[in-house]
């Protein structure tokens, strides 16, 4: 027999506007908007009056959706639900178009949207802006600046990445570098696609002043969801190095990139990392890195802080070792 709270909690559900979430709260609050993701104990509901609200997952009773969502219970498996449904407090129904399913909500760990592989145009990116100034024994000024960008449209994805850095130190120059990077996967099932990607670096200050890179090879998706994506990609590269004294190498290398970020604390944390390792075929250099990793805090929906370490290293080669190590705190966008 449903309790007097069920009861309101349907016949609340049943005035509630089409096509809009409703999450009940313990206290008897009901607040309605679009459910976005539940992850760490955090549910990301979107609202037109208070932008993302993150809500204590404890402090929920029950909750109402019309999406797709995937319900997971542990970090494996997941149940597709067409639509949840209120149930009495500590409980939500999923609907599945055969006999109703009701369990506890404590036994969720994720809720999500379930992502199709072929889908219309989507574009997301974000640019990060470090700058420090110090003004001391030593006066030093540092500019870093990156910029990354994905589009898919069905089965392509385009992925576009550029940084600056500079750094003056008593008014000499010691670092001063930018870098692109385009990429374009061809997704041949959910998980496995193929890559074809160019590269270039221009350096003024090492020895190692171009380095231009194209190459292809598969790659393998394991997740691309609202609460974050991980790929792999194993390629083989065609380098062309010119270094400061006139000389150039040009070389074929097997390399692996990889591309991670993850959400957390309701989607207001953001870990992050990404780059490529690489292994030349002939002997001009033992091995190459180009690596980044770091945290992202969103201060509003579109605007965070950023505190990011980056590697370069270029090992072995006939005119001298490239190890550059850099850190950076600012200001960033996002989209």
């Amino acid at each position: 027999m449903l309790s007097k709270t069920v009861l309101c909690l349907a016949m609340a559900g049943a005035s509630a506007p089409l096509l809009a979430d409703t999450v009940w709260l313990k206290n008897g609050d009901r607040l309605t908007g679009t459910i976005r993701v539940f992850d760490g104990g955090k549910l990301v509901l979107a609202t037109d009056y208070g932008g993302n609200i993150a809500l204590d997952w404890k402090k929920v009773a029950t909750l109402e959706s019309d999406q797709h969502l995937l319900i997971k219970q542990d970090d494996v498996t997941g149940e597709e639900a067409k639509a949840l449904k209120p149930a009495e407090p500590g409980k939500v129904t999923l609907a599945n178009g055969g006999a109703p399913k009701t369990i506890e909500l404590a036994s969720i760990e994720q809720i999500m949207k379930p992502k199709p592989l072929v889908e219309d145009l989507t574009w997301k990116g974000n640019i990060d802006a470090g700058l420090d100034y110090k003004r001391a024994d030593t006066d030093t000024d540092d500019y870093d600046v990156d910029f990354k960008t994905k589009a898919r449209h069905g089965r392509w994805r385009h992925t576009a990445e550029a940084d600056y850095n500079r750094e003056k130190q008593e008014q000499e120059v010691t670092t001063d570098n930018w870098s692109t990077d385009y990429a374009l996967d061809r997704f041949l099932d959910e998980h496995w696609f193929w890559q074809g990607r160019a590269g270039y670096k221009r350096d003024k200050i090492e020895d190692l002043e171009r380095q231009r890179t194209v190459g292809t090879g598969p790659g393998y998706q394991f997740w691309d969801n609202e609460l974050g994506a991980f790929s792999l990609a194993g390629l083989v590269n065609r380098s062309d190095y010119e270094y400061a004294n006139g000389e150039k190498e040009s070389f074929y290398a097997l390399g692996m990139k990889w591309d991670y970020n993850r959400y957390l604390v309701g989607k207001t944390v953001e870990l992050f990392t990404s780059g490529e390792v690489g292994k030349p075929l002939e002997g001009v250099a033992d091995y190459a890195l180009d690596a980044e990793a770091g945290l992202r805090y969103k201060v509003t929906d579109w605007a965070s802080l950023n505190l990011k370490a980056e590697k370069d290293i270029v090992s072995g080669t006939n005119d001298g070792d490239l190890d550059e190590t850099r850190y950076s705190l600012g200001f960033g966008v996002g989209w």
